[in-house]
């Protein structure tokens, strides 16, 4: 096997700096599931977050309602033929997060 030496040195250098016990970002950082959502609003006029997903099944609102308590997400406005429905945009930490590679 042909390793690339200064590809896997800096990779080396990089897990060195890191932290070898990260479980006090679990509630700071988001998971896949909350990144792949916020890049969503991305695409949509004015940063709005989807009521649905990809296959038409409503968001969890446990999902929204956390990214709401993150800070990722804000209220939009309230939908008077849909009160349950959580209408929401992104906030510029979400943009910033959904941005992220």
């Amino acid at each position: 096997m042909i390793v690339e030496r200064v590809r896997t040195r800096k990779n080396a250098t990089y897990f060195k700096n890191c932290a070898l016990n990260d479980n006090e970002l679990e509630d700071i950082l988001p998971v896949l599931h909350e990144v792949l959502y916020l890049k969503r609003g991305l695409l949509q006029p004015g940063g709005k977050l989807p009521l649905f997903d990809l296959d038409g099944q409503a968001v969890d609102p446990r999902l929204v309602r956390h990214c709401l308590a993150q800070g990722w997400a804000e209220p939009w406005f309230n939908n008077p033929l849909k009160p349950d429905w959580l209408v929401c945009k992104l906030t510029e930490q979400g943009r910033r997060i959904a941005l992220l590679p």
